[in-house]
């Protein structure tokens, strides 16, 4: 006589030895590998991707460094926006002052609108931070992920490299080489975070692809014929790449802070562009006396840093399954 359980739904055998009734749609969406969906049917399983975008809108971390990133990045490309007046045009018969009706940040020691010349140095900050991370990311990622994979000779060089790299304090290095350039645009500062930034995205690379291609789908692939370069593009790269994204994330914020900081000694950005380190150096005589010409501009870059790293956290709470 046949098992009214067997008639009415499915088996599955539990670790105790027992077994638990399944409705069939229930036992259905278990061998589709998620769970049902309200009209029955199996709910499609998400991708690391997907899970991820799932968690992070979710998360007041992520949309409130977020909103101030894309808030940033909108005052970078049009500053005239919110700030009318020109940050070149300075009035020295008003320097020093204090705030005033249509200067709510006062007049820095050349009689600068401080209020204008905060917004728009905030388009230096971004541009160097943008620009060094995608330097960075691209450039470490390749070497490190071509060492992790290829491995021998090639991956003994590239850690001596950058062992050595490492062994550069990056602030005296910039002084030593910055102080040597003449050009007062921002891509000898965006060189300088490229060569002394990459060693640290290239170690993260090459763990992750060595991790990535011990994996059964790799092994699998390889076995079936794949060249070395569907294996690495293909089936490794998507798959290594998650923590690449999280530390250049949070690297972001430091390359402008490492970029306010150069500008601050004197060897970063150069007048006549606006940068916050370049105003935090020119306001640092007159802290006592004007203190608004400094905490402005350094309220704006603790507030930028801040939300880059907050982001870069938010991110890798999403991308990292050890902390769900």
């Amino acid at each position: 006589m046949p098992d009214p359980h067997e008639q009415d739904g499915a088996i599955a055998g539990t670790g105790a030895g027992g077994a638990m009734d399944l409705a069939a749609d229930e036992a259905a969406a278990v061998t589709a590998g998620g769970p049902a969906g309200p009209d029955g049917s199996a709910a499609p399983a998400r991708s690391l991707w997907s899970d991820a975008w799932h968690d992070l809108r979710r998360n007041p971390v992520f949309l409130v460094s977020a909103l101030i990133i894309l808030f940033l990045v909108v005052i970078s490309l049009w500053p005239s926006a919110i700030a009318t007046g020109d940050p070149h045009d300075c009035d020295l018969a008003r320097a020093q002052d204090g705030s005033s009706p249509g200067h709510p940040f006062g007049f820095d020691g050349q009689g600068c609108d401080v209020y204008t010349r905060t917004v728009y140095g905030a388009r230096a900050s971004v541009t160097v931070g943008v620009c060094a991370t995608l330097g960075v990311g691209l450039l470490g990622s390749v070497l490190g992920g071509l060492a992790g994979f290829f491995g021998g000779a090639w991956d003994a060089i590239l850690s001596r490299v950058t062992d050595v790299f490492f062994a550069i304090p990056v602030v005296l290095g910039g002084l030593v080489l910055l102080s040597v350039v003449t050009s007062d645009t921002v891509w000898p500062v965006i060189g300088f975070m490229v060569l002394l930034g990459w060693p640290q995205i290239s170690r993260i690379a090459r763990g992750s692809v060595i991790t990535a291609k011990q994996n059964d789908y790799v092994q699998a692939a390889r076995a079936l014929g794949a060249s070395p370069t569907r294996m690495l593009l293909r089936h490794i790269a998507p798959n290594a790449v998650a923590p690449v994204i999280v530390v250049a994330t949070i690297a972001l914020g430091t390359y402008i802070a490492l970029e306010a900081t150069l500008s601050y000694l004197g060897v970063g950005l150069k007048p006549p562009t606006v940068s916050w380190g370049i105003d935090l150096s020119a306001a640092s005589p007159y802290i006592r006396n004007a203190p608004h010409m400094l905490l402005w501009p350094a309220g704006a870059l603790a507030v930028t840093v801040l939300a880059f790293i907050m982001l870069g956290d938010a991110v890798r709470d999403a991308l990292d399954p050890k902390l769900r």
